[in-house]
């Protein structure tokens, strides 16, 4: 009788360690999308965004001794330029001294020699390309450029002069068109007017006369682009990934 229970116990040992074992690779198997789904987020792919400005800066919103649209450098934008960047990166910022590119282009609407500093800043890994559209002359249409932007460089600033004008520009610094890890299709934001900080002249058609010294850039506050004592958007900028 016991030869007969002894080979019985041997087999139901044998049963028990292959059923531990085919539970094992289940347990195994059920626990890899939980493994899966804690590792990092890859990172986002390069991108490129449609970037259209429409413009709002006209006498109806702005009436202020808004310029005379007879003459012959009538209200307008320059060219937008600007570019992607990394959140260490300014293009300009309130308080920040202007750069000689930045002085230029808000006196002069000249992207030259914004875009050669742009051009250095993507030497250095801090900026990703430089964008730039056409000046913006009637205002019943929008100017139109392209963004391209990578994982680490999702932040825009683009600036385009408001002319005439001493020194004022209209600008977006740092927007992020990153959210929560992916890119977001569509972004509109609000462009507010700037004075880099170059220029004392305080109207639209004032003499060219230097600041010296340099002041720091700031939101233009003038009476020319406030309602209610708050400032007012001159334009609307959107992004459109492509």
């Amino acid at each position: 009788m016991q030869r007969q229970i002894k080979p019985l116990i041997m087999l139901l040992a044998v049963l028990g360690a292959s059923a531990c074992g085919s539970n094992a690779t289940k347990n195994e198997t059920a626990s890899t999308p939980a493994a899966s789904s804690t590792a990092a987020m890859p990172k986002a792919g390069p991108v490129k965004y449609r970037v259209e400005l429409t413009p709002l800066w006209t006498k109806e919103n702005f009436p202020f001794e808004y310029p005379d649209t007879s003459l012959i450098h009538k209200p307008h934008f320059s060219g937008l330029i600007g570019t992607a960047h990394r959140a260490s990166y300014h293009l300009f910022a309130e308080g920040q001294m202007p750069s000689p590119g930045l002085e230029r282009l808000s006196e002069e609407g000249k992207h030259d020699p914004l875009d050669a500093e742009i051009k250095t800043a993507i030497g250095t890994g801090d900026a990703l390309a430089l964008t730039e559209s056409e000046p913006l002359k009637d205002f019943t249409k929008t100017a139109t450029a392209e963004l391209a932007v990578d994982d680490a460089h999702p932040m825009a600033s683009l600036v385009a002069m408001i002319a005439p004008s001493p020194d004022w520009f209209a600008g977006i610094s740092g927007v992020n068109l990153m959210e929560n890890g992916a890119w977001t299709a569509n972004k509109t934001v609000d462009v507010y007017a700037w004075d880099s900080g170059g220029d004392d002249g305080t109207t639209y058609l004032a003499d060219d006369k230097d600041t010296n010294p340099k002041k720091p850039t700031a939101m233009n506050k003038s009476k020319h682009f406030l309602k209610d004592g708050q400032p007012m958007p001159v334009a609307r900028i959107t992004f459109t990934r492509m």
